[in-house]
């Protein structure tokens, strides 16, 4: 077999949808699988809606995944000459025509074909015309009327077409500007893709495809479709049903790790196992077990898989993740305790790096706000006894001993003195120091804040405790 090559071909024209991620992360692996070549190619023909940002987005998402590619980013736009080169030879050997149908025309008789119960499609009426003609002409290719074009796709299986239902299809505008399956086909050509793996909303174009490869004589490429994601009520994954974007999912904390694995796993199936390293998924990818029915996206699986990656994360990776969040909500994070000692006390608890920045705001708070039910419930008089015994004992150990084994013995010692419960303690103090009842253990929580903070914030629950009296 030669060598693989594979393409994601994006059009500019918005951010990287969760979709496109998918079929760039298919085409990606079956290239890495087959050790062969991955391209990028940017589909900007359409020059209204093409833009730079939306190209910088794609380029962007795609590296945040770990996608790299071997050959690219070829633009489209940039390639015009060699479209027209092809136009040329399909007309010089009678395989394309000028068509000087004006668009009010073409939509009457689609009309009139609609109106009659025949199939809209082009009637033929310029066939024949390969000499340029005075006004603005489109370019059609001659399709051919009889006989079957047979799509034999990796995913979907053979797909037999009757070429009488295929119209001649414009490959160049009366603008002068090729169209996108003709652009696709000289592309995929001249570049040698061996595989074409897209979505299947491309399948009803492939047979167009099919015939002007053989219409120049090129190699036609594996196809393989594969289906699209719908949201969970079964309908075409949108905006409706949450964050569509892959930058969108950074923003949200999600880890890219987590949803280059999500996104493998929803239409490709290796078993029972659902968590893959990156060399697993290398090595057991391929489109036998892509499946051929849509893949349907569940936030709660991504969710549960992103808190899976999280716990197994390196700590310094983490704290790196952690730290733009905080600091874009305004914490000054070098004032405050070691973000790698904050980040190990939560990440056994957090889902996503925004949560986790999130539960770490009390680590960094000058000013803690109490949770009011919170104080009313455990900063009460009573308490005062035990804020101030813990002040006196964590002052009276040294820096040596303050340590999760020093301060838990701490607290061991006054429950025996005062004949409490650990809890007795534990939620004043935790309410004290963090501003609520819901937090990692209290003796890490000390032991991260340091002593210098906890004590100021002990002293300062028991100057609140003292004011409400």
């Amino acid at each position: 077999m030669s060598e693989v090559r594979t393409r994601f071909a994006p059009s500019p024209t918005g951010y990287l949808h969760v979709g496109g991620a998918r079929t760039a992360i298919f085409n990606w692996l079956f290239a890495r699988h087959h050790k062969g070549k991955f391209i990028l190619r940017i589909e900007d023909t359409d020059q209204e809606r093409s833009t730079d940002e939306s190209t910088n987005a794609i380029l962007e998402g795609m590296s945040w995944l770990g996608m790299d590619w071997d050959e690219g980013p070829f633009f489209q736009a940039k390639r015009v000459d060699i479209y027209n080169d092809h136009v040329e030879r399909l007309l010089n050997e009678g395989k394309a025509f000028y068509c000087t149908c004006s668009p009010e025309e073409l939509e009457s008789k689609r009309q009139k074909a609609l109106s009659e119960g025949k199939k809209p499609k082009y009637d033929g009426k310029c066939r024949g015309n390969t000499k340029k003609p005075d006004v603005p002409a489109a370019v059609r290719f001659l399709s051919p009327n009889e006989g079957f074009t047979v799509v034999d796709d990796l995913v979907k299986g053979r797909v037999v077409v009757e070429n009488a239902e295929l119209d001649d299809l414009v490959i160049r505008r009366s603008d002068g500007w090729p169209t996108y399956n003709f652009c696709v086909v000289i592309d995929d050509a001249t570049m040698k893709m061996t595989h074409v793996i897209r979505g299947d909303d491309h399948l009803n174009n492939t047979p167009r495809q099919i015939q002007m490869y053989e219409a120049f004589g090129y190699p036609v490429p594996k196809f393989g479709h594969v289906p699209m994601i719908l949201g969970p009520d079964k309908t075409r994954l949108s905006k409706r049903h949450g964050a569509t974007s892959v930058m969108a999912y950074r923003e949200m904390g999600y880890l890219p790790e987590a949803l280059f694995n999500y996104l493998v796993r929803l239409g490709w199936s290796h078993g029972d196992q659902e968590i893959f390293s990156r060399d697993q998924l290398i090595e057991a990818f391929d489109l036998e077990n892509v499946g051929k029915s849509a893949g349907v996206f569940n936030p709660e699986k991504l969710l549960w898989l992103n808190a899976h990656y999280i716990k197994e994360s390196d700590n310094r990776k983490l704290d790196s993740l952690v730290a733009p969040f905080l600091e874009a909500k305004g914490f000054d994070i070098s004032k405050g305790p070691d973000i790698e000692k904050v980040v190990v006390t939560l990440k056994e608890r957090a889902k996503t790096v925004l949560e986790m920045a999130d539960f770490a705001e009390f680590y960094y708070r000058e000013d803690l706000i109490y949770d009011e039910s919170a104080a009313a419930k455990f900063l009460k008089p009573e308490s005062s006894s035990i804020l101030e015994a813990l002040v006196a004992r964590l002052q009276g150990i040294s820096d040596a001993e303050f340590n999760h084994d020093g301060i838990e013995k701490v607290f061991r010692d006054i429950t025996e003195e005062k004949g409490l419960k650990l809890k007795d303690i534990a939620q004043p103090v935790r309410v004290a120091l963090t501003g609520s009842i819901i937090s990692p253990g209290i003796f890490e929580v000390i032991e991260v804040l340091g002593k210098g903070r906890s004590l100021k914030r002990l002293q300062k629950a028991i100057d609140f405790v003292s004011h409400k009296a």
